[in-house]
């Protein structure tokens, strides 16, 4: 990858467990092949939705490299497992999981200020990380584990222009911040992709690059349906957002154990078994409404003209 990021749908990507609670490769690799049937433009690995802080090194690497392996090239892959508040081995992590062929490596904001020193302190971690890896397009994700560190406008301001920092995984949930980003890294290499969508049509409409959320683990063609009809559709477009936005109330339920629980019931095979939650708490009531999200789903793809998303 060059330091450009498409634009577009960019999946959290869950990570599927075996029976004995390792990664299941094969599940991963056809994760990928769904995500490229149903046209996300490049998928996010090893991030929050993957599990990250429950995963050791060598799973991290192991997953970024089958990840961008099963991808072939087709889309573009960025990686994160940034979580360690040492700087050391932050970036032993860094160049392992570049090593991988990510094509970007993902900063999680909280990482860079554990301790919540502020602005100085991000800053100073931040360039240090810039210094060691000049030859690396980075991304930066604010991630809401162990705590949500925001990024300021004047950071964006600071950073945009740069070159090297290519993706932000924007999660504040916040119309006017998410304008006032945009406007910051208006005609830079920096890309802001919304997290969130409730505010993912407004920020759209203002020029964010994409979607990069959790419910592009439930129906990505769907938000890649919204991005291209934009301009052309605007009315339906607007409509799907508003139901798109209802519709992400389900990934409060169990997370990502419901997300896994909903691939199982469009044909890719996975077990429930996860690291962050119980899938014993995925009662009856949590397993109908994935079910009325199914028939969502089916009534909307019929009224868009698109075919239903099984498994490849």
């Amino acid at each position: 990858m060059t330091n450009s990021i498409p634009n577009g749908v960019w999946p959290t990507m869950i990570t599927p467990f075996t029976d004995s609670n390792r990664p299941d490769f094969r599940a991963i690799s056809a994760m990928c092949d769904w995500y490229i049937t149903r046209g996300c433009n490049g998928i996010f690995a090893v991030c929050q939705s993957s599990e990250m802080h429950y995963l050791s090194d060598q799973e991290k690497e192991d997953i970024g490299r089958c990840v961008v392996e099963s991808c072939a090239g087709r889309i573009p892959v960025v990686a994160s497992g940034h979580t360690s508040p040492n700087m050391d081995e932050q970036k032993r992590g860094i160049e392992t999981m570049m090593k991988t062929g990510a094509g970007a490596y993902v900063l999680v904001s909280n990482t860079l200020d554990p301790q919540r020193l502020g602005e100085v302190a991000l800053e100073e971690n931040i360039q240090t990380i810039f210094r060691t890896f000049p030859e690396v397009p980075f991304g930066i994700y604010e991630c809401p584990h162990p705590y949500k560190r925001l990024l300021s406008t004047d950071f964006i301001k600071r950073h945009a222009p740069g070159g090297q920092l290519v993706f932000v995984k924007d999660t504040c949930c916040d119309q006017e911040r998410i304008r006032e980003r945009l406007e910051a890294s208006k005609n830079t290499p920096l890309k802001l992709f919304n997290a969130n969508a409730a505010t993912l049509y407004d920020s759209l409409v203002n020029g964010a690059a994409g979607y990069s959320g959790v419910m592009a683990n439930y129906h990505p063609e769907l938000y890649c349906w919204l991005i291209s009809h934009l301009e052309s559709d605007p009315e339906t477009a607007k409509l799907l957002a508003d139901v798109l936005s209802v519709a992400a109330m389900i990934e409060m339920r169990i997370y990502p154990v419901s997300a896994k629980y909903h691939m199982n019931r469009i044909g890719l095979s996975m077990e429930l078994i996860t690291r962050s939650a119980d899938a014993r708490k995925l009662d009856q009531n949590a397993r109908l409404e994935t079910e009325s999200l199914l028939e969502l789903e089916h009534k909307l793809h019929a009224m868009l003209g698109l075919s239903f998303p099984n498994a490849v």
